[in-house]
């Protein structure tokens, strides 16, 4: 027997919003009727569709991550299970995939395809092109994850290409990364057979891509923050662009997903059946999801909302199972979720712990490079400065906010890198985390070598996590999935990641998302100046660098 959805259905394929009943039978749409003399309140829109995201940077396994993304509406995301594969490889991997199984959403995974990332920092794996090849064949994984080794596409390297080749030899597309790749070398990226990118920050950049036949992913996330900058793009490109978060920590995913963009690009005057088609129509098409679009014979992927402005959750439903429900809460099928032994969580974790002499920095020149940061981006900058020494020590100086950043390789003994940053603007205490792109290593940031030493071996102690404080007043979170993941309910997990923020705000830092900010620090293929686990590295340059300035 069929079940009947009234309202007001937003047919995003043929542009039309029309007062009618949909009718669903077991997982599918088996009619859909328009019924002109009632008028609805409600509204009846495609499932929101996050485009691309890492779903390791919420902090939790993918089972928990949908349970607070339908909340939003949400019902599909194509992720790259980038990060965990640069810790434990196609062993991590697939625990996403079989985890995601676990409940009624439509997870569309990649194969990674940087891992490690470069080979300028120590990472817990390797996934090389055979292994690629194996694994884009299997219906577990629908495209190839972004292409971060643009120098290899550019200059045709056997093994990059190689991936990219057996990909689109099954038919599956190529997800891009390519920071202000432009001109002839972004041709030669492109014609390699990448389709999209989510690193344009202005406009000119994304259209010069566009041009270059690749769609533009509008990424709004934790950190990396460009919808302002492009969503011009949906008035000149409506065809062309989709939204994405990239990377979503548990408190900004418990607050709002892609309706919350939807929502600010309607109160800015763009068309509703654009901003609904970038939010699934588009990725539907691009990456051949097999998500509902509320037509005839559909699979039943839809949400119900109370009005096209604020976009308001009522109900959510994937495959005619209703999942989220603001009256009733979650399905059976997310309060029962199956919950993983410890003993039989993965994870990759052989550091030794430190002790505080082996941070100090001792004086070799006049001035030194510091990493500048700032909110809301992923780039950093190369800044000159004259370091501040004392007992014959280069240290932390709180007044110009220049203080210590460390990495420390957790895969294999080894000695911490130390550098200087600038922008957190702590006044005590210090940070750390072992999420830190791409591989995944310890980093940390402190005015003071104790508190930093403390930061990272209590990190070492749990195997994985975030921490935030100073002497003895501290905030932690365990990670035990691979240094990267908690298994437990992502709300608890939202709320513990909120009070960090809040200890990190207390140690005086303003920005946003701190954790998130501190994690790329040691991202080497976003410019200009990281730090990974052998030394402090010149992106632009590629090459690594002295900390004194010769």
């Amino acid at each position: 027997m069929a079940h009947i959805y009234r309202g007001k259905i937003v047919d995003v394929v043929s542009r039309r919003i029309f007062n009618g009943a949909m009718y669903v039978e077991n997982d599918k749409i088996v009619n859909v009727e328009e019924n002109s003399s009632c008028d609805y309140d409600n509204y009846i829109i495609p499932g929101f569709i996050d485009s691309h995201i890492h779903i390791e940077s919420s902090m939790l396994i993918p089972s928990e991550f949908a349970k607070l993304a339908v909340k939003s509406g949400t019902i599909s995301v194509v992720a790259d299970p980038h990060e965990i594969a640069n810790v434990l490889g196609f062993e991590g991997v697939k625990y996403m995939v079989n985890d995601g199984k676990e409940v009624p959403f439509k997870f569309y995974f990649s194969v990674p395809s940087c891992v490690p990332a470069t080979p300028f920092e120590t990472s817990g794996a390797t996934i090389n092109s055979q292994q690629v090849g194996e694994m884009i064949k299997m219906d577990d994984f629908h495209l190839l994850g972004e292409m971060m080794d643009y120098p290899g596409v550019i200059n045709n390297d056997e093994e990059t290409i190689s991936k990219i080749r057996q990909t689109l030899a099954v038919g599956k597309v190529v997800d891009g990364h390519a920071p202000y790749i432009s001109g002839e070398m972004l041709r030669k990226y492109t014609s390699a057979g990448i389709t999209t990118d989510h690193e344009c920050d202005n406009e000119q950049e994304a259209i010069e891509k566009i041009d270059n036949g690749m769609d533009i992913l509008i990424r709004e996330g934790s950190a990396a923050r460009n919808f302002d900058s492009l969503i011009g793009l949906l008035k000149k490109h409506p065809n062309k662009v989709m939204f994405c978060s990239d990377d979503k920590h548990p408190d900004s995913l418990s607050a709002g997903h892609i309706n919350k963009l939807a929502k600010r690009a309607v109160a800015q005057g763009y068309d509703v059946i654009d901003v609904l088609r970038a939010c699934s129509l588009n990725p539907v098409r691009h990456y051949k999801l097999s998500v509902g679009l509320l037509q005839k014979d559909d699979n039943a992927d839809f949400v119900i909302v109370d009005n096209l402005s604020n976009f308001n959750i009522l109900s959510t439903y994937v495959d005619g199972v209703c999942v989220y429900d603001t009256n009733n809460g979650y399905s059976e099928e997310y309060m029962s979720i199956h919950k993983p032994a410890y003993d039989k969580i993965p994870n990759r974790f052989n550091a030794n712990k430190i002790c505080s002499e082996s941070l100090t920095v001792s004086p070799d020149g006049c001035k030194i490079h510091v990493i500048g940061t700032s909110d809301g981006n992923i780039t950093t900058q190369n800044i000159i400065a004259t370091p501040k020494i004392e007992d014959g020590f280069v240290v932390s100086d709180i007044n110009r906010d220049i203080i210590k950043i460390v990495v420390y390789n957790r895969y294999t003994p080894s000695v911490p890198q130390v550098a200087f940053v600038h922008g957190f603007n702590l006044k005590q205490g210090a940070i750390a985390s072992t999420i830190a792109h791409d591989s995944h290593n310890i980093i940390a940031i402190g005015t003071n070598d104790d508190d930093l030493t403390y930061a990272i071996n209590q990190l070492i102690e749990c195997k994985g996590g975030i921490i935030a404080g100073f002497k003895n007043e501290w905030e932690l979170l365990p990670l035990p999935v691979a240094g990267l993941m908690s298994i437990c309910d992502g709300e608890k997990v939202a709320g513990k990641y909120n009070i960090l923020n809040d200890t990190v705000a207390k140690l005086g830092c303003l920005y946003k998302a701190p954790f998130m900010t501190l994690s790329f620090l040691a991202l080497l293929v976003i410019p200009e100046l990281k730090l990974s686990d052998k030394g402090l590295f010149d992106s632009k340059e590629m090459k690594f660098i002295s900390l004194f300035v010769k």
